[in-house]
């Protein structure tokens, strides 16, 4: 089969990649259950380049409920070796307001009772992948210089904090990530990067955030409530930049 140049996985309020243009539709199973729905694979930029709803195309699974291995390993079977993950966070620090666009170089993961390997069944060899930069140096290196050609702003570096779901988190909670040295939450970054480091996948993250964490608006108990269409609005307004992004990268 020939070659995937990109393989972008979106996350919440990201179910289709403009510009995508001749896309086949591409149903896999795999040893570990069905993706989250079709792999459309077409053109852009005269490039081949793949695309997975992560919570399915009408957004019908939350986030511990998503099948990592079989998405990471159905990007794989199709030819893939890059994957640019689209994560939809809270901001924690100040440099994660709504609407920004960021490249996080770390990651804790809070998340329980997931699939986290490949390597969990009777007789499988027991590995342990390497994981002390979890988002694969070389790729991050080109989305960042790929916003500087496009005129982006995206905010290099920042640590995610992976938590469970579905629910939102507390005020304590977050106070905890940000003693913990997070500057974002969201619920879909792991086992998704530690997934594809297995695979041999060269994964980075371009994260969206959609509204400041509990407790951390700088308004205080000032501010107002945050409502579902003011987040998927936030993320819609992010979201326009990241055609030009991904034109950019692929150009590279």
């Amino acid at each position: 089969m020939q070659d995937i140049d990109l393989a972008v996985i979106g996350g919440t309020g990201l179910y289709r990649l403009a510009g995508l243009e001749g896309a086949g539709e591409h149903r896999l199973g795999t040893p570990w259950g069905e993706p989250s729905g079709p792999v459309r694979v077409g053109r852009l930029r005269g490039r081949r380049v793949a695309f997975l709803a992560r919570h399915g195309e009408s957004h019908a699974l939350p986030p511990h409920r998503i099948n990592y291995r079989a998405n990471l390993h159905a990007l794989k079977t199709l030819g893939v070796a890059r994957v640019l993950a689209l994560n939809t966070v809270g901001g924690i620090t100040s440099r994660f307001a709504p609407r920004v666009l960021g490249v996080p170089d770390q990651i804790i993961d809070y998340t329980w009772g997931r699939e986290v390997s490949f390597w969990d069944g009777p007789g499988s060899e027991v590995l342990h992948a390497e994981f002390a930069e979890p988002y694969d140096p070389p790729l991050r290196a080109a989305v960042l210089s790929a916003a500087r050609s496009a005129g982006l702003e995206l905010v290099d570096g920042g640590c995610y904090g992976a938590t469970q779901g579905p629910r939102l988190e507390t005020r304590a909670e977050i106070a905890r990530l940000r003693r913990d040295g997070c500057d974002v939450v969201g619920m879909t970054g792991m086992p998704e990067a530690a997934l594809a480091r297995e695979l041999g996948l060269a994964y980075a993250s371009v994260v969206i955030v959609a509204n400041w964490a509990a407790g951390c608006d700088p308004a205080g108990a000032a501010a107002p409530p945050i409502t579902l269409d003011e987040v998927l609005g936030n993320v819609e307004a992010a979201s326009a930049a990241l055609p030009r992004l991904i034109e950019a990268l692929l150009s590279a």
